[in-house]
């Protein structure tokens, strides 16, 4: 089977679960990256995210030198910590991470922008979909640094 025919199948999948996780109610005490759908959801997410960003003239020349393979694994890393998950994030801290980028508000926006797109592509509920903001957003403050 081609890679893209599993991503295919893999995206279906996620999809299917986070629109099923809607209609069906978790136990109060379940974590967020249970309610994504855990690791195979969160690395759908990304990689699609990353392909949002890699298309978004806005913000892309941020990334233009990344190694989009150790950015993909850094992030899925990164989402499934945040979120409750079993990962333990091996990347350096934002502030490290962002030293001297010159990021703008305008561009982190742009990143939340792509960033919903994704979770908007696999129906992630609005619920968890904002708490996974709530828990990334105030990353900003070490990733901003021209307002």
């Amino acid at each position: 089977m081609s890679l893209s025919k599993k991503i295919m199948g893999i995206t279906v999948a996620v999809a299917a679960s986070w629109t099923l996780s809607g209609a069906t109610s978790f136990a109060a005490d379940a974590s967020l990256y249970d309610r994504l759908g855990g690791q195979g959801a969160i690395q759908a997410v990304v990689t699609k995210f990353i392909s949002n960003v890699g298309g978004d003239s806005r913000i892309n020349g941020y990334f233009a030198k990344a190694d989009l393979k150790k950015l993909n694994r850094l992030l899925v890393e990164q989402v499934c910590a945040a979120s409750g998950g079993p990962c333990t994030y091996s990347g350096r801290d934002m502030k490290t991470t962002h030293k001297g980028m010159k990021i703008t508000t305008a561009a982190f926006n742009a990143l939340v922008e792509d960033l919903v797109s994704a979770l908007d592509t696999f129906n992630v509920p609005e619920k968890e979909k904002g708490e996974l903001l709530s828990v990334l957003g105030p990353m900003n403050k070490d990733i901003v640094e021209v307002p």
